[in-house]
């Protein structure tokens, strides 16, 4: 079996798969960080392509039978017509798990106790030792809109912390079955949230928040879910927590819930253009903090070690003609 890989490789793996002598590997150097054109006669025989963007000229691919993806999103195979192809679409969800479930409980601690005026006191050397610098986020109510593995390592986090988890997904909430997850994190069984809420619960999920946090993927029904409507039905005092996708939140609404109140702040790290220019007004909101879309990234030591081990554990499975980890469905190469 011909297999191309087009990532960062990580050596050890590599030997090992290597070393079963059952399949080819073809290299490429430097890995693609966008589409270009490969030689028909390297990728035109492939069975497995291991990449972070498809080459320019996938249709030469006519042995292809698994595209397994270093990212998380997954737009690059729009219109690629897999499925229609016979082939196989998964990702890399979960490597990015812990990191930004790790982000989620700094950002909630961060704002709860303001630590954005704390460092601009230390900068000018004003001594305050207000009450707002000393809260804590025991006992507090955590809104997860999403339960994937994002959610589901951050609701652990959160319960360990004390924190009440409560969860809105569109069909609730089970057992996890098919997909990445670090060993010992998440809620692979389901059983952690306080409550559980589905479609059309929304109102309701969101009034008894302290913190809500995006935790769903960006679709055509996702963009633009949260408006002005649903930032309005938080408590003044809530939170919004945002590391999954900037569009998923309508910007104006945004904005305008900052701008009169409507929330407490925000923790932003995936944004609506790259970069945010300057004189974006994220940028100067006193109770926002802006982080350049880092929660979770590529540049991670762990990132690599985490993706070579989801292709590992899929190729063995692929072998066996067993179902992969992190399947990308119809629908959702569909972009739906």
């Amino acid at each position: 079996m011909k297999i191309i890989v087009d990532v960062p490789v990580e050596d050890p793996v590599v030997a090992q798969l290597r070393a079963s002598g059952r399949h080819c590997f073809e290299v490429l150097t430097p890995p693609a960080e966008s589409a270009r054109v490969l030689p028909a006669e390297l990728i035109a025989d492939a069975d497995v392509l291991f990449c972070a963007v498809p080459p320019a000229n996938h249709a030469e691919m006519r042995s292809l039978q698994w595209v397994q993806l270093a990212s998380t999103g997954y737009t690059q195979l729009f219109g690629l017509d897999l499925p229609a192809r016979g082939v196989i679409a998964t990702n890399c969800r979960g490597c990015f798990d812990v990191p930004i479930a790790e982000w989620n409980v700094a950002m909630m601690v961060n704002l709860a106790r303001n630590f954005r005026q704390m460092i601009r006191n230390q900068e000018a050397a004003v001594w305050d030792r207000a009450a707002i610098f000393q809260r804590e986020i025991r006992g507090l109510t955590l809104g997860l809109w999403g339960y994937g593995g994002i959610g589901r390592e951050t609701a652990r986090l959160a319960r360990a912390l004390g924190l009440r988890v409560h969860v809105l997904t569109r069909n609730g909430v089970g057992p996890r079955e098919e997909a990445y997850t670090v060993a010992g994190t998440g809620d692979p069984d389901g059983v952690l949230p306080d409550r559980v809420f589905r479609k059309g619960d929304e109102m309701t999920f969101l009034g008894g928040l302290d913190f809500l946090i995006v935790a769903m993927p960006l679709t055509k029904q996702t963009e633009g879910l949260i408006g002005e409507r649903e930032l309005q039905a938080l408590p003044r005092h809530a939170f919004l927590l945002n590391p999954a996708r900037g569009p998923i939140v309508r910007e104006e609404a945004l904005l305008r819930a900052l701008r009169e109140g409507w929330i407490a702040g925000a923790a932003i790290d995936t944004h609506y253009r790259y970069p945010t220019l300057p004189d974006h007004p994220l940028w100067g909101f006193p109770n926002v903090i802006f982080s350049p879309h880092i929660s979770g990234s590529s540049l991670s030591p762990h990132f690599k070690r985490r993706l070579w081990e989801i292709f590992a554990q899929n190729l063995a499975r692929f072998d066996q003609g067993r179902p992969l980890l992190n399947v990308i469905t119809p629908a959702q190469l569909a972009g739906e």
